[in-house]
């Protein structure tokens, strides 16, 4: 029984090796410290955020908020949490290649960039933001602003 109980303990932590190594190879193949910071270089680690890094760098968002500043929580813990999130979604979505084109922002981080617009804009739409359809959900301030962190100026 004991030579039954270690062999199974070797199993499990060769088992647990493998993994470990495995999913740490794959956080430094991809970047994914990078990814803990607010260098707006860390989104285009992955090519397909390329266009839309390209977008922001002429958008008149550039000199002033960075991907993170409009797209997770400012706050400790939740702006954590999502880059996990977001990681965790992006990481299945470049591995299975299974993403929208044009890639689409989820319900969750669509409330994040609402929140964020109404957080930076808060003197300019403290009276807007009360507005009933605001509150409602059924009108955000991309309704009107749909391209001003990512427009492209020719």
């Amino acid at each position: 029984m004991k030579v039954w109980f270690t062999g199974l303990f070797a199993i499990l932590a060769i088992a647990m090796g493998i993994i470990a190594g495995l999913g740490g190879y794959t956080f430094y193949y991809a970047k994914g410290i990078s990814y803990l910071s607010n260098d707006p270089r860390s989104c285009i680690n992955c090519h397909v955020m390329q266009e839309h890094f390209d977008s922001w760098s002429k958008s008149s968002h550039h000199a002033v908020a960075t991907c993170n500043d409009c797209h997770v929580p400012h706050t400790f813990p939740e702006k954590y949490i999502a880059k996990m999130r977001n990681g965790w979604n992006h990481s299945r979505a470049f591995t299975l290649q299974n993403w929208s084109d044009p890639i689409r922002i989820t319900p969750k981080n669509f409330s994040d960039l609402q929140h964020n617009c109404l957080h930076c804009h808060n003197i300019s739409t403290s009276d807007i933001a009360s507005h009933r359809d605001i509150e409602k959900g059924s009108v955000a301030c991309t309704s009107c602003h749909r391209f001003t962190g990512h427009m492209v100026y020719d």
